[in-house]
């Protein structure tokens, strides 16, 4: 086609255009629209609420007459941006914007735009077309100064046209700047006044930072470190700080039958800003599709790339039973609070949620995640373990895309298989997957540290650091830097845990085994001591090592501690490494490699230490030890 051909075809859209789009062109009748309080009037650009005029954006405006005209019909949103910006490439987001300026124009109650994920809008209120009065151009023509007044009206109309998607790339452009680089998602408000839905709006929390954490140019802070802000007054510039992150996302849920509205709002830190606010509607079982169209519409706005990976991970549908999913969601909020009874109360949910759906793959990989991490009162790892294993092959059976069952299968792997190789893999494959998952990081720094692999444990334990800033989350790095001869290192982050979160048991644990490293003896079995007291040691027994230990020391304190893991492994497990590391303690090695031997037996993950647990140094040279390394296969 030739430019003077394209030139002609293009004014002759253009003229079709003018009188559709903006409404300029006096008509036989000009257009009338009432909705709730509302009034419309296309001809005249205004759109009033009880008779005060409510000021839009042009565009905005233009959207709305289009919704409005096509009341109670989806609108694809292809087909709006092409008709709102005919002349222009623009993005999903700029539509994203009018639709949310629309929103707060005409408030949330009623809901008058409705969100049909991946696909478009619908305009839901109910509207009036009522009969507007008469305007034609022979009266214009019948008088000079309206002709003149139409002359300007039309070259004003055809400018518009032409310059309105210039407009609106400017009015709608992404922020100025560097890219935003990390990110933090607060616990978003249950809005719906029942607080025994606060378990849905934290699932739809845990969904968003799992979302986020899919993008790689992006570091997400972890689900831990971010909850306890729940319900908090703090200002963004002050979290963000805690948190060392540049931008804070917060919003709310609110849930009504099988409806779900989902709002967020994303703040720069620093200086304080705010950026963008979209709101969402879907039904319940598309949440969590919503929620890769609200992460790819934030990685939009801070102009973060994604990966082709990356984008077909978060466009992908997601469409869940909803009964399932909301058993799924009251499994990980008790789940988070990590007890013996709560990890129980999970089982069961996650149990109840596979039976209303077997096809959904997130309740499978949960049940692998409960059964492979030991923590205190669990069974023992013969008993949990193969169960972790066919949960997670299951869920990957079902969705091969599911991170937590790859970090399953590493944790067997490593923790049971003695199989380092697959373990490395699978971790591997997780952070792929999700390069945020504070635990992928943290187990795949233990691997490497048992490995002899120093310097590369200790990279991967500040990486989970500085996606956790929050001491609850320490643990498992201090402990990586412990094993990897890090006491100076080791003891900072140890006492922050403690002063930090004085009732955290793991953080004075931590604690007790760099004061023994650095020969404080004493020093460290009062620490080993309050985390005996805060794990739940039953108070007679507590009161027995306090007296063992005022009387004889730290050696007093470990004669006692074997007796009670003798005890209490009659009826219940006690990870035999710990048995026999508190026998090193007292200098028994005849015990020593009795409960090794047992842990041996037992596949207790404590045994993949056995090169670099610094209380073993004194056996090395041991030909039984050395056999024992030997045997558990240590690269």
């Amino acid at each position: 086609m030739s430019d003077e051909t394209g030139q002609r075809a293009g004014s002759k859209n253009l003229r079709e255009r003018l009188p559709a789009a903006l409404g300029t062109f006096p008509q036989d009748t000009a257009e009338l629209y009432e909705f709730g309080p509302f009034r419309l009037e296309p001809a005249e650009r205004k759109l009033s609420r009880n008779n005060e005029h409510v000021v839009l954006t042009p565009k905005a405006f233009d959207t709305l007459v289009l919704l409005v005209r096509n009341s109670g019909h989806l609108l694809e949103k292809d087909e709006l941006i092409r008709t709102l910006w005919p002349d222009s490439f623009v993005e999903e987001g700029n539509l994203s914007n009018n639709i949310f300026a629309l929103r707060k124009a005409l408030g949330e109650n009623p809901q008058y735009i409705e969100t049909l994920p991946k696909r478009g809008y619908r305009f839901v209120g109910a509207v009036r077309q009522l009969p507007g009065p008469p305007a034609r151009v022979s009266d214009v023509a019948k008088n000079p100064m309206k002709m003149v007044l139409f002359t300007v009206a039309l070259a004003i109309a055809v400018a518009t046209v032409l310059g309105l998607a210039i407009y609106g790339q400017r009015l709608f452009t992404r922020r100025s700047g560097p890219p935003i680089q990390s990110i933090a998602v607060l616990p978003l408000t249950n809005l719906s006044g029942d607080a025994d839905q606060d378990y849905f709006a934290d699932g739809m929390t845990d969904a968003l930072i799992t979302n986020l954490g899919k993008i790689s140019a992006l570091r997400v802070i972890s689900r831990t470190s971010v909850m306890q802000y729940k319900g908090t007054k703090k200002p963004v510039p002050e979290i963000a700080r805690e948190l060392n992150v540049e931008a804070i996302i917060e919003g709310t849920v609110s849930r009504s039958g099988n409806h779900l509205r989902i709002t967020a709002n994303l703040l720069q830190a620093s200086p304080e800003k705010h950026l963008w606010a979209q709101s969402y509607d879907s039904e319940v079982s598309d949440a969590l599709t919503v929620q890769g169209d609200l992460a790819q519409a934030v990685a939009h706005e801070i102009q973060v790339t994604l990966t082709p990976r990356e984008r077909n991970l978060l466009a992908a549908p997601r469409t869940v039973n909803p009964e399932a999913q909301d058993l799924y969601f009251r499994g990980r909020y008790v789940l988070g609070q990590a007890t013996e009874e709560t990890n129980e109360k999970a089982t069961r949910y996650f149990q109840q949620s596979i039976e209303k759906n077997p096809g959904y793959a997130e309740p499978y990989s949960a049940l692998a995640i409960v059964y492979s991490i030991w923590m205190p009162g669990a069974n023992s790892p013969r008993d949990r373990m193969p169960k972790a294993r066919e949960f997670a092959l299951k869920a990957l059976s079902l969705d091969n895309g599911v991170p937590d069952a790859h970090f399953a299968l590493g944790t067997v792997a490593l923790l049971y298989d003695w199989d380092w190789a697959t373990a490395e893999n699978e971790f591997q494959r997780e952070l792929e997957l999700n390069p945020n998952h504070v635990l992928a990081h943290g187990w795949r720094a233990r691997a490497l540290v048992t490995r002899g692999k120093t310097e590369e444990a200790v990279a991967e334990a500040k990486h989970s650091l500085n996606l956790s800033p929050v001491a609850v989350d320490w643990d498992n790095s201090v402990w990586i830097l412990i094993l990897a001869r890090r006491y100076d290192l080791a003891r900072k982050l140890a006492q922050k845990e403690v002063d930090l979160e004085p009732n955290f048991p793991w953080g004075h644990f931590n604690l007790a085994q760099v004061y023994e490293q650095e020969g404080r003896a004493e020093d460290g079995a009062r620490e080993f001591l309050r985390a005996d007291e805060l794990l739940g040691t039953a108070p007679k027994e507590l009161e027995k090592l306090k007296r063992a230990l005022a009387k004889d020391g730290a050696k007093g304190y470990w004669r006692r501690t074997v007796e009670n893991y003798r005890e209490s492994a009659k009826s219940g497990y006690v990870p035999p490494v710990l048995t026999a590391m508190a026998c090193v303690r007292i200098g028994d090695k005849q015990c020593v490699f009795e409960w090794l031997e047992k842990g041996f037996q037992e596949r207790d993950d404590l045994m993949i230490n056995l090169k670099v647990e610094p209380v073993f140094d004194g056996l090395r040279t041991d030909p039984r030890f050395q056999d024992l390394v030997r045997r558990v296969r240590i690269p």
